[in-house]
């Protein structure tokens, strides 16, 4: 009998509760179809998911998340073919998210998860009443929302991101950026890891080439745009 790992009853249900969290049966719209979070593996055995903020409100996608996009797109196919699907998923409708896909020139797959609690779950979308409590989890820890209220509208790097995707501060940070992975296991699927926040910048291609710049990163405020924009 191969060995097993032994702990405490606390430790079990600890485990537990994780567990169920990964066996939730979360549904999704893709440009193919409803799809379970099973589906999306799509014949392999381990799920990448960029979490992408498109809220339902927004007119486009953040251009944060557009950047980082743009320096994944068509690696999913090398990874599909080494039993990895990457890909990404937001909670705007699958129309909004194929229209700025065609928008943006992008190949990977881009799945909606409107009416699923996916998005909540992993702390990447908020209530309108989660945001007004002051204080939320995002990247493992407690994360203050009081200073959304006053942002200042003109100036701050939120409300430009904020104008950009055609929202206020409040909506556009009501989404928030993530990358979780999953794995395929006998029909069951497992939340493996999650990274939040600067937990994303080894993702962000763009930012690996400017670090290595003579200048490096040498920001002084917003400097990128979407690159159908410049």
């Amino acid at each position: 009998m191969p060995p097993h790992a032994t702990g405490t009853r606390e430790q079990w249900l600890a485990a537990r509760l994780d567990l169920l969290e990964a066996e939730k049966d979360y549904r999704f719209e893709t440009e193919t179809g409803p799809a379970s979070l099973a589906d999306l593996f799509a014949g392999n055995s381990q799920l990448l998911v960029y979490h992408f903020m498109f809220g339902p409100e927004y007119t486009a996608g953040c251009p944060a998340c557009s950047a980082i996009a743009d320096g994944f797109d068509h690696s999913h196919v090398h990874l599909a073919n080494h039993d990895v699907t990457l890909m990404a998923i937001s909670l705007a409708p699958v129309a909004a998210l194929s229209a700025y896909k065609r928008r943006m020139g992008w190949t990977f797959p881009w799945a909606s998860s409107e009416g699923s609690d996916f998005n909540y779950d992993f702390h990447t979308s908020l209530t309108e009443e989660q945001q007004r409590s002051g204080s939320v989890e995002y990247n493992f820890g407690p994360s203050d929302t009081t200073w959304v209220q006053a942002a200042d509208a003109d100036q701050s790097p939120p409300a430009t991101f904020a104008a950009m995707t055609g929202t206020d501060v409040a909506t556009y940070t009501r989404q928030a950026p993530g990358m979780s992975a999953f794995a395929l296991d006998d029909g069951v699927v497992y939340h493996t890891y999650s990274a939040y926040a600067r937990g994303l910048d080894a993702v962000w291609a763009m930012y690996q080439w400017l670090d290595r710049a003579p200048l490096g990163r040498n920001e002084t405020g917003l400097w990128f745009k979407r690159r159908d924009e410049y």
